[in-house]
């Protein structure tokens, strides 16, 4: 007869998120999951497999609760660039006011292991795309709406926003400088009306 769980797996996979994104990846030991999860080793094993596949688990547990948001928060029925430029000055504003400096799990997972680590490159770019799908959706229907300068390129901007809202996210954890990081948004922003 098979044993039933002594402990909530979707419990763990969240506090093993939380750890994950405090401490990041390398400086995070299966002991120190072991002892903040408070499940015994082999039952982290047979449940999640490796300290790897725990933490890509934890990658698309990240994506699975922020992604939804942000889609909707983007294709919200009216104008569209309030909501693109309210999602910049949201990530602007979490970029500089992170006083944990715990940043973004994605842009974590892009910076310390995606280099070299094609599982988690994987990840990160599954998240970069639906962002940028969402922000493209988005400036499509504001210049359909007339909301952005004729000529203007959709696809081209969705990508700016992508590498400026992750470059935030960077300086933001790295070097919190709130003048920098809202100066940079304020200047994105100012971009889209002359695009």
């Amino acid at each position: 007869m098979a044993r039933t769980k002594e402990f909530d797996p979707d419990a763990a996979l969240q506090s093993a998120l939380d750890l994950f994104w405090r401490r990041g990846y390398e400086a995070t030991s299966m002991a120190d999951l072991v002892g903040h999860l408070g499940i015994a080793r082999a039952s982290l094993y047979a449940t999640f497999g490796s300290k790897h596949e725990l933490y890509l688990k934890a990658l698309e547990r990240y994506g699975e609760q922020h992604g939804p948001r942000i889609a909707e928060e983007l294709s919200r029925p009216g104008p569209a660039l309030p909501a693109v430029r309210g999602l910049v000055a949201r990530f602007a504003e979490e970029a500089a006011g992170d006083d944990l400096r715990r940043g973004c799990f994605v842009t974590n997972t892009a910076v310390e292991l995606a280099p070299h680590d094609p599982d988690a490159a994987r990840g990160v770019e599954e998240s970069w795309l639906a962002l940028e799908r969402a922000l493209t959706s988005a400036l499509t229907r504001a210049a359909d709406q007339g909301e952005l300068p004729p000529g203007s390129d959709p696809v081209a901007l969705a990508r700016m926003l992508l590498v400026l809202m992750q470059g935030m996210r960077v300086v933001g954890k790295a070097v919190p400088d709130r003048a920098r990081i809202r100066d940079a948004a304020a200047q994105a922003l100012a971009l889209l009306d002359r695009a």
